[in-house]
């Protein structure tokens, strides 16, 4: 039913859904077989997940984004589509308020009743401060490491990403405009400047495991700040991969002043990565 008639859009059967679910079934048995180190099948099957799982996002985008050229998206479905994104945005930020809660738990609470303990059933000399290179039995020399300074790689990181927050809202008003050339050049800056991001983090991540014997293994300071910041970065990684279709995309003359919310969304997306940056900035690095 086109977009004009009125209507809601019911999309034709589909084999996506069960191309999707085979792509995960290998990628959880190659999981399973990788980490109990059954070779080479894990990562055969870690690879056939990936290709099935790629094969099944351009097919089944490709079909969304046909269906939406050709007229068949109504506001009806503009509406179901911003409550989908919603939802996952929600999802997501729930997804880092756990990891943000492991931290302030570790740190307000943990950190705080060890000390109450005698100092001898952790190691002697352990103080009750943050960060803390527990939980250790022994102060052995190779756990002590260094916090990674707020106003160095962080910074910069910081100004990047706020940057590329002001580029893809240039884009956007651009679009809302009309104007093509405006549209492009904002999306690529923002593009150029979510890679520069990675690169630097990608650095940072080099600084602290050869020169500030910060590891994933230093603790639960370690373990945090690891699995906050890496899984951003892999949130930055995928909104650069999404913001690169939306490019592609516009290039080839797609979304109009009245019809865009594939930019829309991506947009959303990376203005919720730039804020829990901002988050990660504050809690992670400058009130260490």
């Amino acid at each position: 039913m086109s977009a004009t008639t009125g209507g809601y859009y019911f999309a034709p059967p589909s084999k996506w859904p069960v191309v999707g679910s085979t792509a995960l079934f290998f990628f959880m048995i190659g999981l399973a077989l990788w980490m109990n180190e059954i070779q080479p099948w894990g990562y055969t099957s870690l690879a056939l997940g990936f290709a099935i799982l790629l094969y099944m996002l351009f097919g089944w985008f490709g079909i969304v984004i046909q269906e939406s050229e050709s007229g068949l998206y109504n506001k009806q479905m503009d509406t179901s589509y911003r409550w989908s994104m919603s939802w996952f945005i929600f999802s997501e930020v729930m997804f880092f308020s756990a990891f943000f809660g492991a931290l302030f738990y570790a740190r307000v609470f943990s950190v705080p009743w060890l000390g109450d303990f005698d100092n001898a059933l952790i190691w002697q000399g352990y103080e009750a401060k943050w960060p803390t290179m527990g939980p250790y039995l022994d102060p052995n020399p190779a756990f002590q490491f260094s916090t990674m300074s707020a106003w160095g790689l962080p910074a910069i990181n910081t100004a990047l990403l706020l940057s590329s927050g002001v580029t893809v809202t240039w884009a956007h008003h651009a679009l809302i405009a009309n104007n093509r050339k405006q549209l492009i050049a904002g999306l690529f800056l923002t593009i150029l400047l979510g890679v520069i991001f990675l690169g630097v983090q990608g650095y940072e991540y080099y600084h602290a495991y050869s020169d500030l014997n910060l590891k994933l293994s230093s603790g639960v300071f370690g373990s945090t700040f690891f699995m906050l910041t890496g899984f951003h970065g892999f949130h930055v990684t995928l909104g650069v991969i999404m913001l690169t279709v939306i490019l592609v995309r516009c290039i080839k003359g797609h979304f109009t002043p009245e019809h865009h919310f594939g930019f829309e969304a991506v947009a959303w997306y990376w203005h919720f990565v730039d804020v829990v940056w901002l988050g990660l900035f504050v809690v992670v690095y400058w009130l260490v």
